[in-house]
């Protein structure tokens, strides 16, 4: 299998293509801002055909350049009804101007072709499956994507804006919950295998072994209700 991923735009947001190999159909994930360059780039070197665009969750920093990235490749986008209204009205999604010096020019709005995930989905796509589990917490509409285990490779799972290496997506913008978040990750991580390796929207690779080991918040929800909380200062990431 082939992942290639980049860091895109003033947050850095990590983008991401997966193929069974090179020279054949891909998945974009997350084309956020400024992206799609760095998407062109990555499909001629690697010689890869984009069949669709998948979206972890609605803000900005994700979904920037779904609407170029998909209308040169004639490709669909996922995303989950509740963040949907985001990619038309960005500054909904995150209370505040998104400051357009800092943006530049944005293509605001939806691509042609847009479908809508759900919980519990399994879509298979290029070739490959991604099974899709609602993750509410940073954004109502947040989800996570995961491939099984082969022979050869552990299980990926790309967690958005939920979990990062140390650390969780922020809650205080407009539909976010500390009180979701922290049953999304006791939900939908804790229960994955710690050889999981986890792609997350911001920062560098890690693996929920190591996350269950050193994130404070992973540690907190895997305690249970008579866990110690995190301190409210400990660090969180993401838009």
């Amino acid at each position: 299998m082939l992942i290639a991923g980049f860091p895109a735009g003033a947050w850095g947001t990590n983008c991401y293509l997966v193929a069974p190999a090179a020279g054949e159909e891909c998945v974009i994930i997350d084309p956020g801002h400024q992206a799609a360059q760095g998407v062109e780039e990555t499909l001629k070197k690697h010689r890869l055909k984009p069949v669709a665009v998948v979206l972890t969750h609605g803000h900005i920093d994700h979904v920037a350049s779904v609407v170029p990235v998909c209308g040169a490749h004639d490709v669909p986008a996922w995303i989950h009804p509740e963040d949907r209204y985001m990619m038309s009205d960005p500054e909904k999604g995150i209370g505040r101007s998104i400051g357009m010096p800092l943006m530049g020019e944005l293509t605001v709005g939806e691509p042609d072709d847009v479908r809508e995930l759900t919980n519990g989905a399994a879509l298979e796509l290029a070739g490959l499956e991604f099974s899709v589990a609602h993750a509410p917490g940073h954004t109502k509409g947040s989800v996570t994507f995961r491939m099984p285990e082969t022979a050869d490779i552990p299980s990926v799972f790309f967690s958005g804006d939920l979990l990062f290496a140390g650390s969780i997506g922020r809650t205080d913008l407009p539909g976010g919950s500390m009180e979701d978040m922290l049953e999304s990750l006791a939900r939908v991580c804790l229960p994955l295998d710690d050889s999981t390796v986890v792609l997350s929207g911001h920062g560098p690779q890690t693996t929920i072994g190591q996350e269950r080991t050193a994130n404070p918040y992973l540690r907190q929800v895997a305690a249970g209700p008579q866990g110690h909380s995190v301190d409210a200062d400990a660090p969180r990431r993401g838009m």
